[in-house]
């Protein structure tokens, strides 16, 4: 009788497997307990997934023989695209593949890496310490996301900062890796790569100087200049987003009327403006120099819509460094410039959140005009800590010589990027045509649901060249003192956020702290750690020990 109830319990469980088994093939769940959800989809990307109706291929070409840091982020990309199998509403193949196993040194590997070099996946060098000494090895940090006819490869490998470590550039990719999938995803099924053009003509920033910044937004975006003389309504009508930074030649009329009828269709513009003219190279020639005021014929727009950029100066405790010769010898050395700020994002804003401090040079604020159906926030401001100069100013280097005086600089805090949206009124309504403009583009009274970011600096998304070999840092990163900061961030997000109608902007801003020990911690409290480990578990099997003992013996003396 005992005996078949145990069969019958034993067939029972196995009963219970096997159902769950099978249901488990038709629901899926999971249970995350780590504090910022990491291992759990936002409802953005299961949405996306669940309406998705075509096969969908990912080839990630991350895998095999990997030092440890590129081990995690492939294992961090399998467990999510295992997620993104589950969630789907179609058939999803995920694949990963080392390209390079099997082949032998030289032509073979060549050709394969020339191969997927023209599909866009792009090699990595690695520098390997072994017993020898260093070997290099060729790696592809990159993934293919193929589907409805079309394919668009991904980096795996988020390089935003180029003096940190692979620590730090690999939990940056993780953090980032949900976005890179779900955009890929999503622009391979539409068909659809929103274009964005910068502008040139008005004496704009050079093509060098917006290198990086195009390189980065190419990934995902389609990315050109723009003269605004020559580009005619049909031209427009097929951008999305036009930023204008840093001109510093007088708009016509006719450029002002195709941005005003740009925004009237519902297009996004980035103003980088600089109301004050000043030069750090110029100053370094002469050892001073006069801020001007630029007249730029922008303000009449720019007051309809809703902004002012102001003709002022900000000197801000809170600053970047600058390199200047100092001593007989002439030797570099870096010294604090209060008129290259340090602008703090509003964390509160997911347009601005959970990116570092932006970099910017010569900074004017920027203030809100009350514009009925126009919704204004601030995204960028000053620290405290700041003061704000009237223009025209004589500027020199000897002022950085000058400590500045915590009254004078005591303040609050000064907007200088704000984000427009809503419906705009049209600049030129019931005016005539301007001269140079053909035909009627048919402006509206006021526009479809537009965005704007007006921000009072020219250089905020100007990269850094070298004056040796004209060859182009980081969007973001100042050579001089080896620091990133979070221009680049700054423009993904906007370029998400106003040309994305699914506002993928939450998967970008998505943070998974990397909690690592503390080497100094572990240094002081070695010993104490390696006695308890050894100590421990020794002390447990004996306690264990004694107690079975007099249990036994407490048991079976009766």
């Amino acid at each position: 009788m005992v005996g078949s109830k145990r069969i019958s319990g034993i067939l029972i469980f196995v009963a219970a497997l096997i159902c769950l088994n099978v249901l488990s093939q038709y629901f899926y769940t999971r249970i995350d307990f780590t504090k910022e959800k990491r291992f759990t989809l936002t409802e953005k990307s299961r949405s996306i997934l669940k309406g998705i109706s075509k096969p969908v291929t990912i080839r990630v070409y991350l895998d095999g023989d990997l030092p440890a840091a590129f081990k995690r982020l492939r294992n961090a990309a399998k467990d999510l695209l295992a997620d993104y199998k589950a969630y789907s509403g179609a058939d999803l193949k995920i694949i990963f593949v080392d390209p390079l196993s099997g082949l032998s040194a030289g032509a073979e590997q060549d050709t394969v890496v020339k191969q997927l070099y023209e599909a866009g996946i792009e090699p990595t060098t690695l520098n390997i310490k072994n017993d020898n000494g260093f070997a290099q090895k060729t790696i592809f940090p990159m993934a293919m996301v193929e589907g409805n006819g079309n394919g668009m490869p991904v980096k795996l490998l988020q390089n935003l900062d180029a003096s940190g470590n692979y620590e730090e550039h690999i939990n940056n990719s993780i953090q980032n890796l949900e976005y890179i999938f779900t955009s890929a995803i999503q622009k391979v099924l539409s068909g659809v790569y929103p274009r964005i053009g910068f502008t040139e003509g008005n004496g704009e920033l050079s093509d060098l100087q917006v290198d990086d910044a195009i390189k980065s937004l190419s990934e995902s975006y389609e990315v050109g200049r723009v003269n605004l003389n020559l580009i005619d309504k049909d031209g427009l009508d097929k951008l999305k987003m036009l930023v204008i930074a840093k001109p510093q030649k007088e708009f016509t009329e006719a450029e002002k009327y195709k941005i005003n009828y740009f925004v009237m269709k519902g297009g996004s513009v980035v103003w980088c403006i600089d109301q004050v003219g000043a030069d750090l190279d110029s100053m370094g020639r002469s050892g001073e120099q006069l801020a001007f005021n630029r007249k730029l014929n922008l303000d009449d727009m720019l007051f309809m819509y809703g902004a002012r950029v102001n003709y002022n100066l900000v000197a801000d405790a809170n600053c970047a460094e600058i390199p200047l010769s100092m001593g007989s010898q002439q030797q570099i050395q870096m010294a604090p410039w209060v008129y290259y700020p340090l602008l703090m994002p509003d964390t509160s804003n997911n347009l601005v959140k959970n990116i570092d401090g932006i970099r910017t040079e010569f900074l004017s604020t920027v203030d809100t005009i009350a514009v009925r159906g126009i919704r204004k926030t601030v995204i960028l401001h000053t620290s405290a800590f700041n003061k704000v100069f009237n223009t025209p100013k004589l500027l020199s280097l000897q002022m950085v010589a000058e400590q500045p005086n915590p009254k004078d600089y005591a303040s609050v805090p000064q907007s200088a990027g704000v984000l427009l949206e809503g419906i705009f009124p049209s600049v030129f309504l019931n005016r005539a045509l301007p001269v140079g403009i053909t035909r009627d583009y048919g402006v509206p009274a006021e526009s479809k649901s537009a965005k704007m970011v007006v921000i009072g600096d020219g250089d905020v998304f100007k990269n850094q060249v070298s004056a040796k070999d004209g060859s182009v840092f980081p969007l973001g990163f100042d050579r001089y003192t080896q620091t990133n900061y979070g221009n680049k961030a700054l423009l993904l997000n906007i370029a998400d956020y106003m040309t994305n109608d699914e506002n993928l902007i939450s998967l970008r801003n998505k943070e998974v702290k990397i909690r690592l020990l503390d080497k100094a911690l572990l240094r002081t409290e070695k010993l104490k750690w390696q006695a308890i480990n050894v100590a421990f578990p020794l002390l447990l099997l004996i306690s264990f020990a004694i107690f079975q003992h007099y249990y036994r013996k407490r048991k079976y003396a009766r």
